[in-house]
């Protein structure tokens, strides 16, 4: 290894300890109690790399009894590397996800903001929607070999600082659509006036099918799709409540023009009624 690379990565490992860890993720719909051990963690990027990645992280299990989770995925690339296993890159996941650990392992994870991933794919992020493919047919010899060195690090500080010291010399700066189209998907889960694509394309000052096209080409899905999934979110965390609210006053609050209108569209996708989802959780 070059002097430059183990001296980036000694500075990563300095920034790692310092860095706190980030909230539960939104998204999570139900999860098993473990039985056994698993431990997860997820820290933000370095400054140097926040504008492309939103976090790392990691899980290590040791497990008498297969653990289960079940979620919906933000409109991200994840690239993942599972010690003595696959070294993958996910696309946009359209539906409800399950994660199934059984036995013992460890796999750490980075995933990227939303557009953020397209130019390391050189191609149409739609392209990768509900799809996985090998790191090295993504990042090629460069990055297969780095991905097996991020599989037998045997801390997560040493994963983060070889992750960061690879991804800081082949990410460029973003294009303006890239950007723009970043920060809109972001803003779109946080922002409730955004309920239309008309409201995004406004925003944005384009029209609508020139909205459709940026949203396919650098996030993979469409914006009705964006809009769509963060409802669900903001519906799963407020089912979630010790008092979840009437059901007609979220429907409204999320911009449903009625109640069985938000009911078919969360069944649809999270496999649940609203109401079955409240009383499980």
């Amino acid at each position: 290894m070059k002097k430059r690379d183990t001296c980036a990565i000694l500075d990563a490992m300095d920034l790692a300890r310092e860095r706190r860890p980030l909230p539960p993720p939104r998204g999570v719909l139900q999860r098993t109690r473990p039985d056994g051990l698993l431990v997860s963690r997820r820290v933000a990027p370095s400054e140097a790399l926040a504008p492309f990645v939103h976090h790392f992280w990691a899980v290590a299990w040791d497990l008498r009894t297969p653990f289960t989770a079940e979620g919906l995925l933000h409109p991200t690339a994840c690239l993942t590397v599972e010690l003595g296993g696959q070294q993958e890159v996910a696309g946009v996941r359209t539906g409800r996800t399950e994660m199934i650990r059984q036995g013992a392992g460890r796999v750490f994870g980075i995933t990227f903001r939303p557009a953020a991933f397209q130019h390391l794919l050189r191609a149409p992020m739609s392209s990768l929607t509900d799809r996985t493919v090998r790191v090295a047919r993504v990042l090629g010899k460069d990055g297969e070999l780095w991905a097996r060195a991020l599989s037998r690090a045997p801390e997560f500080e040493e994963s983060l600082s070889i992750a960061e010291a690879f991804l800081a010399t082949r990410l460029q700066p973003l294009s303006r659509d890239a950007e723009s189209t970043r920060d809109i998907t972001e803003r779109m889960m946080r922002d409730p006036s955004l309920l239309r694509s008309s409201d995004v394309a406004t925003v944005l000052d384009v029209d609508i099918r020139s909205l459709q096209r940026r949203f396919r080409h650098y996030v993979g899905v469409g914006p009705k799709w964006v809009i769509r999934r963060y409802r669900l979110h903001e519906a799963a965390e407020q089912l979630k409540a010790a008092t979840p609210p009437p059901l007609a006053d979220l429907a409204a609050s999320l911009g449903y023009a009625d109640q069985a209108h938000f009911a078919r569209d969360f069944k649809r996708v999270v496999g649940r009624t609203p109401g079955s989802f409240a009383a499980s959780s």
